[in-house]
């Protein structure tokens, strides 16, 4: 079922059967159905954490053609149903994106959570909002048909492309460096932070991890699971970290732990 357009969520934890190493985990962009996806990465990456959220900041999937999705895909969506068990104790929480819209109903059954517009939750004392970002992209709010147009082609290009996916991530990137995704989302999002009073804000859609602070309010953006630098963010005691997932490192020993903070964007 699809939640409400906001949510919050005030101290709603119950007891816990499991030890935790962080709060809150956000995820984005995994584009499941993308031959660049990397599932099998992010379950590992989720096996190798104890939190008591998950965040799935939209974009999970490519579009709504589920004869795209291989059998990681699945397995992702067959751990994340697992993770939303109430005797886990975890709060699963999937945020709506651009690519996921029109499998917010069917996602709720098929996975057993609950999709929102955005959500809303309270640590350590601090406001905390995550949205996908594509609200603050006019162009795809402005052209959604020619958006999805353009997902389409791109994805006929990845299949094309014999050189493990590079041709398409680098389209990827000059896709996001010509509609100025970064800036422009940035700016958008600490506006209605601001608005909204949050101390915190993060976002996915342009696939760029990046901080960027203004005012007192801190904008974050999760990055994606579509390139070779896979990124996401935890939330807890240690504060707010962007962690690049390196394949083949055990993420549990903190000597081979990456955290990345991109620049502040233009």
């Amino acid at each position: 079922m699809l939640g409400p357009a906001r949510h919050d969520a005030r101290a709603r934890c119950k007891p816990q059967m499991r030890e935790y190493s962080t709060d809150t985990v956000i995820l984005s962009d995994l584009h499941l159905g993308s031959r660049l996806s990397r599932a099998r990465d992010a379950v590992k990456m989720l096996r190798q954490h104890g939190f008591r959220r998950l965040i799935l900041l939209g974009d999970i999937f490519c579009d709504l053609d589920f004869g795209r999705l291989k059998k990681d895909h699945w397995r992702f969506l067959s751990y994340i149903r697992k993770l939303s068990n109430p005797k886990r104790g975890i709060e699963v929480v999937w945020v709506e994106g651009n690519h996921d819209q029109g499998l917010s109903h069917l996602m709720s059954h098929l996975v057993g959570v609950r999709v929102y517009q955005e959500y809303r939750w309270e640590f350590a004392g601090k406001r905390h909002l995550a949205i996908h970002g594509h609200q603050f992209d006019r162009f795809v709010v402005n052209n959604a048909l020619l958006s999805k147009l353009g997902a389409s082609v791109f994805l006929m290009l990845q299949r094309l492309d014999s050189h493990a996916g590079s041709f398409s991530q680098f389209l990827d990137r000059l896709n996001s460096a010509w509609l100025r995704l970064t800036p422009k989302v940035a700016t958008g999002a600490l506006a209605y932070a601001k608005h909204h009073r949050a101390d915190y804000i993060f976002c996915g859609h342009t696939h760029e991890p990046i901080q960027v602070e203004r005012e007192g309010t801190r904008y974050y953006n999760a990055g994606c699971w579509t390139n070779s630098s896979a990124t996401y963010i935890t939330v807890g005691e240690e504060g707010i970290q962007i962690h690049e997932y390196q394949s083949g490192i055990d993420d549990r020993d903190p000597s081979q732990k990456r955290s990345r903070i991109a620049a502040p964007a233009a």
